[in-house]
Parts: structure tokens; sequence; C-alpha cells
């Protein structure tokens, strides 16, 4: 019986508040979905006469070249399946479409009209020489890639995540899953934001997927299943995902980005914070605790605002004094450290924006540096046409040569989404399945 196709996306994110903080149990992270989407679609395709392996074809067609086959087949001693890359035709045809906002490549739709392919974009580069816009696309990809292939070799009911359940079963497979792929165990907040959507995240012990160990490794299939069902009583999931009490966007407000098509390595940025905190230990605790203390105020004053009765007149000062205060503790981890998390020409940049009526606040979100910033601004048409055109015209100089210097500034098209990975009707890839 031939399996079904499928489709699922997972959102991208912005961790408001929290960056590097997310990084240690004692405290948390705010964590908002957006609109932008990863996109994974699987069918199943005939297998080509005398193979004796099994073939998966991925694709992201956006790109140039950007096609991978590989063979599966299910090692000894369970160890689960061990893929290998190869050439030829195979069973089942994987294709990833990006919404555009997650490269700072403008492209194009091939098409003069407007049409549905509009909405993903032909970049005309290879993967490698795009720039990504910061916005969580590994994450993303891996939760929509790992959603969607379960849900093609499995009942549709596991994969689909109606129930408390199976979604936390994905999230504990995609948060295994994404570790592997980037060798390293991780906060794991951006797994949980595509998997959820908008929450307060608190991280999951690392002592959860240490020991794992390979795929054809003995035994890794009972390790894997033991850790996506949480059986194992000396490795619970311990994580906090708080959706009840996320603080969400005020309706009169409106969260976007604005990107600056430079980016940061953010891996090298991680272990420098951390050999700062280990070095000055006492010096950190203070600055993280107090830095703690000001995203739960964030969050309450986001909360306030959002429920706040209709009668009552709109007051952002809270909000604002909040915001001021999370960056001003940034920039002192950022003198302490010696990393720039708050670069000054992304401060420069923020202030400026700031500056325009109708613009609340704004953070260099996550771990910082020279990726896309956040602003919280009100959702009125004047504001987000005054702010387009003020990025029309920005450039940011670094000072006496010291630093990055930003280019073309541009705003994204993404805004807050609560919904995490979710099901697609195929037909909105239209033009793409090939």
């Amino acid at each position: 019986m031939e399996r079904p196709s499928v489709a699922f996306s997972a959102p991208g994110k912005v961790l408001l508040a929290g960056g590097y903080l997310v990084l240690d149990r004692d405290h948390t992270g705010l964590v908002f979905g957006l609109d932008a989407r990863i996109h994974v679609h699987v069918q199943t395709l005939q297998t080509s006469p005398g193979l004796t392996l099994s073939e998966i074809i991925v694709k992201s067609p956006q790109f140039r070249d950007a096609e991978w086959r590989y063979g599966y087949r299910e090692t000894e001693e369970n160890g689960g399946i061990e893929v290998t890359q190869l050439k030829g035709i195979g069973p089942a045809s994987i294709t990833i479409l990006a919404d555009t906002d997650y490269y700072s490549h403008s492209g194009s739709s091939g098409n003069d009209t407007p049409s549905t392919l509009d909405r993903f974009l032909d970049f005309n580069i290879p993967l490698h020489h795009a720039h990504k816009t910061g916005l969580g696309s590994s994450a993303a990809l891996v939760t929509a890639f790992t959603t969607a292939v379960v849900a093609h070799y499995a009942p549709l009911e596991v994969a689909d995540g109606s129930s408390t359940r199976e979604k936390w079963r994905l999230h504990n497979l995609a948060q295994a899953a994404h570790c592997a792929a980037q060798g390293k165990i991780g906060s794991g907040f951006d797994v949980a934001a595509a998997v959820y959507g908008s929450c307060i995240y608190k991280r999951f012990s690392p002592l959860i997927l240490e020991g794992l160990g390979d795929v054809g490794s003995k035994g890794f299939c009972t390790r894997l299943k033991s850790i996506v069902e949480d059986t194992d009583p000396l490795k619970k999931w311990d994580t906090i995902i708080d959706k009840k009490f996320a603080a969400t966007v005020p309706k009169s407000l409106r969260l976007v980005m604005c990107d600056v098509d430079c980016g940061s390595e953010t891996i090298g940025m991680v272990k420098s914070v951390l050999s700062w905190r280990k070095n000055k230990p006492e010096e950190s605790v203070i600055l993280w605790e107090t830095l703690q203390k000001g995203n739960e105020d964030l969050a309450f004053q986001l909360h306030s605002l959002a429920t706040k009765p209709a009668w009552q007149t709109e007051n952002y000062e809270g909000l604002r004094t909040a915001i001021l205060t999370i960056r001003s503790l940034i920039r002192e981890m950022s003198t302490k450290s010696g990393v720039p998390i708050e670069p000054e020409v992304q401060t420069k940049l923020i202030d400026a924006c700031c500056r325009l009526p109708g613009v609340v606040g704004g953070v260099v979100p996550g771990a910082g540096g020279y990726d896309a910033v956040a602003l919280l601004v009100e959702d009125k048409s004047i504001v987000i046409d005054g702010l387009h055109q003020f990025l029309e015209d920005c450039r940011v100089d670094a000072d006496q040569g010291h630093g990055e210097s930003i280019g073309k500034v541009r705003l994204l098209g993404v805004k807050q989404e609560d919904r995490g990975v979710k099901t697609e009707d195929s037909t909105m890839y239209h033009g793409w399945l090939r």
C-alpha cells in the first residue's frame, strides 16, 4: 500500500528576552513564534528495478544544486536505520520550502503576475551562499522534517500533534534530532517554539540526551525510543514549556524584525559568554539574576497590556522602561564578557528606530550580535509605513573603524504567531513539487 503524501510546517522564533540565560535551568526565556515557516512535503516514488537499498531524495528547489539522494537500511543489534548518501531514483521524495524572510536575498517568483508561487521565492543561488536572517530556520526545518517523515511512515494520528501526549513525543524526537544535526546539546528553546509556538521556556537537563550514541550503535533504537516516550526513570524530561501564562503581543502592538544582512557566529559568542561566567562566577550570577527579574518584568508588562480592559487607554511606559532596563543589562554583559551581544552599530540602529513615532522599544534578540533586531511597534499602518521609509535610507557605520558596519536594512514581513508545527494543504506547493 502506498504511503500518503503529507505536508507540515513549523514556525521560526525570536527569543525576545532570556538570551544566554536560557542555557541555564535556573532561568527562563521569553520566546515568540513567527509566521515565517519552513515547509516539508513528503511523497512516495516508485522504486527503481534492481536496487538493493531503499532510497530517499531530499530537495530544496528554491536554491541551485540543492538535491541529495540517500539509501537507508536497518542495522543489526537494534541500531536503528542507517542512512548513506548515493545516486539513483528512490521511493520517497522530500521537498523543503522556506518562507522568504528566512534569507537576506530578494529572489524572484518567476511569475509576472501574483500567484501562490510568490510565497516561495526562487533565490537563484547555491544554498551555501545564502545569508540567513536568524529566525531559527534550523530548528523549524528539523521540526517540520521530523514531523513530516513520521507522518509519512506512521499513522497520521501519531504525527499531527492533535493530542498533548503526541505533541510531547514529537517535541522529544525533534530535540534529539536537532541536537544530532547541530553536533551538540543546545538549550532547545528554538525547537520548543517550532513545536509549540510562543512560550515561556525553561531548558531540559542535558543528561537526558547524553549517552544516546550514534545511529547504528548497539541498542540505539531502544535508547531513542525511551527518550521519545519519556520512559527512562533516570532521564525524565524536565523542561518547562509554559503556554498558558506565556506573554503574548497585545493586539495594539506588533512584533517586527529588521534584517541587517550581516549575521553572527552564535556558537563562538556562546562559548565566550560561558567562559566569562565560569571565570567570574560572582559577577555573572548577580548580573544574570538581575536580568532574569528584568525579563520577568517584560513578560508581566506584555501580559498586563494584553489582558487590560478595553476601556483603559494604552500606556506603554512600563513596557518601554522594561525593555530599556534589559538592554542596559545586556550591554553591561557585553562589556564584561567581551562579547558583542548588543554591538554599538545595533545600539545606534535600535535607538534611531525608537525615536520614530509609534515605536515602543527594541532589542537584539537571542544571542545578539549582528542578526535581525526585534521591535515592538504600534500596530498602525502609519507607524509601519514610517518605519519602512526610515529603513530604506538607513545605514549605520561603526565608530572609528571598530566593529562591523551595517549596510542595507530592511523590514521583514514577519510577525508574531502563537501556533507551532501544523499540517498544510499540499496544493499550496503547486509548481514546486517535481
